[in-house]
């Protein structure tokens, strides 16, 4: 609901810079074209955060398929709803000691990152976030092409 509104406010404002751009004074031209930049970046952002939380839904149905959701569920909270810090600590230190046995496993980025959310970290969180996506692509990529390539050479079925 929010995107469609905000699609309808970029096509307003899209439709304001051309009439500023139209008029054709030098300050409404200039003027056009920085509105008509809003849009675009507006446009950009929504697809990019799409995007991401796309990808993240992803690998987060991923890992609950194969049972490896970090399991917050007997932490300690404050009364605010964050974790309590000591315990966050802790899972963290555990979560970190796994990634380090393999880092180049999305599993144990997205794992990380969710550690690193837990923890209250939320830059690294997404940093390492970021990773698992691309970790996980490659993977999936892999297993596209192993699945295309058809035996090996030499292989004669039956």
């Amino acid at each position: 609901m929010i995107v469609v509104a905000l699609a309808v406010y970029f096509v307003v404002l899209g439709q304001r810079a051309v009439q500023l751009i139209s008029d054709g004074g030098a300050g409404m031209v200039v003027l056009g074209v920085a509105v008509l930049i809003l849009p675009l970046m507006g446009v950009w952002m929504i697809y990019s955060t799409l995007r991401s939380a796309f990808a993240h839904d992803r690998l987060a149905r991923r890992i609950a398929g194969e049972g490896l959701e970090l399991d917050t569920g007997g932490l300690p909270r404050r009364p605010s709803g964050r974790f309590e810090r000591d315990a966050a600590d802790e899972l963290f230190a555990e979560i970190k000691t796994e990634w380090e046995s393999d880092p180049d496993d999305w599993r144990c980025n997205y794992r990380l990152a969710r550690a690193y959310d837990v923890a209250g970290d939320r830059k690294r969180a997404r940093e390492i976030m970021k990773r698992a996506v691309a970790l996980e692509g490659l993977e999936r990529k892999a297993g596209e092409a192993g699945e295309s390539a058809g035996p090996p050479p030499g292989h004669s079925p039956g």
